[in-house]
């Protein structure tokens, strides 16, 4: 018999520590038997892929399973589709409508999957209709041209982390990225390819996604890349966190969280007043290329987006519309 090769073992071992740690999480509701307890764990490791999704609907169904032990709910033959609608009714009086329609949502893909694993006979939660939500425009916050000039020229470059700082951002604007595609990014993600050069960015559902990059984020990378000294370490990670104060760079990753902080502290000494986030950037890019003339199916293709009714959310031209017209009320 072959055997597994050494990093396929270490895989399988950092998988075994990971469930071990899990499997003291899974409510008590989801798991009456070791069958139930594996095939919940095996839903979330297996069937879950994004691991923001797995960690927001993992707190979701925690929040149900709760929910039911306080009703007095501990077999999950007891749950009906009437005990479901009653949770989602409850939850529509606290929370958010896309957030009612996420618990639903990850309630529905847990039971289908216990169905399947022949744990429960049918899906409580099938039948239960989620509240209705049209969105025509996004809420993210965008900045201006201007505003989003005067936060990259606002960022000192006589650091590495300024100088990171900087290509981050100008990374999310101008090519369009999630934060999420952008962390993920390796020192050899950034190539030339036809004297120009390109990024190579991953995004949501494994999709490699290729864009040119714009000549200000050419130079603001580059810039980054030399004082980083990332060409002598191709396959490490391009936005790399730093030793506490000490202006270096570790080995690892940015997070979002580590993202979002440095966003905010950068237009806080900027002096803006909007209060932007990871998504600002990508949102503002997508604004400014269209109110210059680019065309939403392009812009549709540049970000990567399915469908051009996603990208139409990121576009806030009709903002400054509003604007012009509520100034017409000269009281």
């Amino acid at each position: 018999m072959i055997g597994r090769p050494p990093s396929a073992n270490r895989e399988l071992a950092r998988f075994e520590t990971i469930a071990e740690a899990t499997l003291a999480q899974i409510p008590a509701l989801f798991a009456p038997d070791a069958k139930s307890a594996r095939h919940f764990l095996e839903f979330f490791a297996a069937h879950i892929r994004n691991p923001n999704t797995r960690r927001a609907y993992f707190r979701n169904v925690r929040v149900f399973a709760d929910w039911c032990g306080a009703q007095g709910f501990d077999e999950l033959l007891d749950i009906e589709p009437i005990h479901v609608a009653a949770y989602i009714e409850q939850l529509g009086t606290r929370l958010a409508k896309p957030s009612v329609k996420q618990h639903l949502a990850s309630l529905r893909m847990l039971f289908d999957w216990l169905v399947v694993r022949q744990v429960i006979v049918a899906n409580p939660a099938a039948p239960v209709r989620g509240p209705k939500y049209t969105v025509r425009k996004g809420k993210t916050a965008v900045l201006t041209a201007e505003e989003a000039r005067e936060l990259l020229d606002s960022i000192p470059t006589d650091s590495l982390i300024g100088l990171r700082d900087r290509a981050l951002i100008a990374t999310m604007v101008y090519a369009f990225a999630r934060v999420g595609a952008v962390l993920k990014m390796r020192a050899e993600d950034v190539y030339v390819q036809s004297k120009r050069t390109w990024l190579r960015l991953h995004e949501k559902g494994g999709k490699r996604h290729e864009m040119p990059t714009h000549h200000l984020l050419d130079r603001y990378i580059e810039e980054y890349r030399s004082a980083a000294g990332l060409a002598a370490d191709p396959k490490g990670f391009l936005y790399r966190t730093a030793r506490g104060r000490s202006g270096k760079l570790t080995a690892e990753p940015m997070a979002q969280a580590d993202a979002y902080r440095m966003i905010r502290r950068r237009a806080l000494a900027c002096g803006l007043k909007t209060k932007i986030g990871n998504h600002s950037f990508r949102a503002t890019g997508i604004t400014e290329y269209l109110r210059n003339g680019g065309k939403l199916e392009i812009a549709q293709q540049m970000a990567a987006h399915e469908s051009a009714r996603t990208t139409g959310l990121y576009d806030r031209r009709e903002d400054d519309v509003s604007v012009d017209e509520v100034e017409r009320i000269r009281i």
